[in-house]
């Protein structure tokens, strides 16, 4: 009978253990799989309408190992992109994001409402515009299918993109280089005259 107890506690301790570890086990894994970052996105105070679909991607170490991680999501709307635009900043505000006036934001041209935003360790691009629809022809020879998008086929609503990224991953968080001749020592921009050859001095005869 002993040894029966022995053993039955033994089993007990044991199962004990076994579930004491695999549930921070669990939440810990469970951490690691999924950014927090896209939870903070997620919890985001937007109406449905304003995020229909979502597809996200990731790329880069999160510990920025050789390079930082980039977050990238794009979300689907069913209204215009006047309309979700300022959907999107005013939750982006309630959520503790400032907006951040940097150059180089957008880095290209760039249509419909391209801002950026900065929260502690963090930037983010939004990009709010219209879907991608047909491009029209060219030649009087059918336009090739533009690249799939949450919103490819339809010309209603607007696409939303947003990137997320280590504020010290990001180059315009750094100082920007000068482009003034004294501290060059050449000017990045000489004046061209219309002589493609410019004045030529004569030599001595």
């Amino acid at each position: 009978m002993r040894a029966r107890r022995r053993l039955r506690m033994g089993i007990l301790a044991l199962v004990s253990l076994v579930l004491l570890g695999a549930v921070p086990l669990y939440f810990g894994i469970r951490t690691l799989a999924r950014d927090p970052v896209f939870d903070n996105l997620d919890a985001l105070d937007v109406p449905g309408w304003a995020a229909v679909k979502t597809v996200d991607n990731v790329s880069g170490s999160r510990w920025c190992l050789q390079d930082c991680r980039l977050r990238e999501r794009t979300v689907e709307s069913e209204r215009s992109a006047k309309e979700t635009g300022p959907v999107y900043e005013r939750a982006l505000v309630a959520d503790g994001w400032r907006r951040w006036k940097v150059g180089r934001c957008p880095e290209q041209p760039a249509k419909g409402s391209y801002t950026c935003w900065r929260r502690d360790e963090l930037t983010l691009d939004l990009w709010v515009r219209d879907p991608t629809c047909a491009l029209p022809p060219v030649n009087g020879q059918p336009a090739p299918s533009p690249a799939p998008s949450p919103a490819a086929g339809k010309c209603t609503g607007s696409l939303v993109s947003v990137k997320v990224r280590n504020a010290i991953d990001d180059e315009r968080t750094r100082p920007q280089p000068s482009t003034d001749p004294s501290l060059t020592g050449e000017d990045p921009f000489p004046t061209l005259t219309d002589d493609p050859l410019g004045e030529l001095t004569r030599s001595p005869s």
